[in-house]
């Protein structure tokens, strides 16, 4: 059996409410939601949440919200792998026979139905822990800077100062859009980054942060430009 489960709390402190708040004319968390419908590879799709009024919406595009989040999990320092690892653990309580999980994140509206499924059929391939969005940085991070108590500035990496840009290492960092994950990963707490998963590439054109204001005002330009002339579909 595979699951989807969408963690989306209601405590969210800088953008207040961001997971149901409107993005392009529907609640946030609705985009993640219908994606995952579209994609076709969910037995089930789970909200994790300890809001009600994120409930009701859930439920108004499609998804299961089977339980409410335990108080301990819906705070600032609760951790991804810690919350779909309570999902899991509810549902095979049930007699639910859990065997791949995705995470997906209520804030992920750029996230494609065919990446989900590139995702599953990766971890299936090859065998491993976890698949999960990434994505290149546009600049070599070899060449990053760091601001001094002082004001100046200088080179993390001096040891790069004169290497070539097509020298250096390629280097990638999370989507934040999505993690499958074997349910016995999730269940035993094993970290995400590590070799025992494997990378799903998206284009850096289709990955956005969304934690400050400024982030969601850039993602609803991108999200209207890409998506004009399709009626807002996927």
């Amino acid at each position: 059996m595979s699951i989807l489960v969408i963690p989306a709390r209601g405590g969210s402190k800088r953008i207040p409410r961001k997971n149901i708040r409107e993005f392009c004319g529907k609640p946030m968390i609705a985009w993640s939601i219908l994606a995952a419908h579209e994609a076709g590879c969910f037995d089930r799709i789970v909200v994790s949440t300890d809001d009600d009024e994120i409930a009701e919406v859930a439920n108004q595009y499609g998804a299961d919200v089977p339980f409410q989040r335990p108080p301990e999990l819906a705070d600032d320092y609760a951790g991804t792998v810690p919350v779909i690892a309570h999902a899991v653990e509810w549902l095979s309580a049930r007699g639910a026979c859990v065997d791949e999980v995705c995470c997906l994140y209520a804030t992920a509206p750029f996230v494609r139905p065919e990446d989900l499924r590139v995702g599953l059929d990766q971890l299936r391939a090859e065998r491993c822990e976890y698949a999960f969005s990434v994505t290149s940085y546009a600049f070599p991070v070899q060449r990053a800077l760091r601001v001094l108590d002082s004001g100046r500035v200088s080179m993390l990496y001096p040891e790069h100062a004169n290497t070539r840009s097509q020298d250096l290492e390629e280097a990638y960092h999370d989507a934040g859009q999505f993690y499958w994950g074997r349910s016995s990963a999730w269940l035993s707490g094993q970290p995400i980054f590590t070799s025992t998963s494997t990378p799903v590439f998206l284009p850096r054109e289709r990955v956005q942060d969304i934690d400050t204001l400024e982030d969601w005002r850039r993602a609803e330009w991108l999200f209207r430009e890409m998506h004009a002339g399709h009626g807002g579909g996927f």
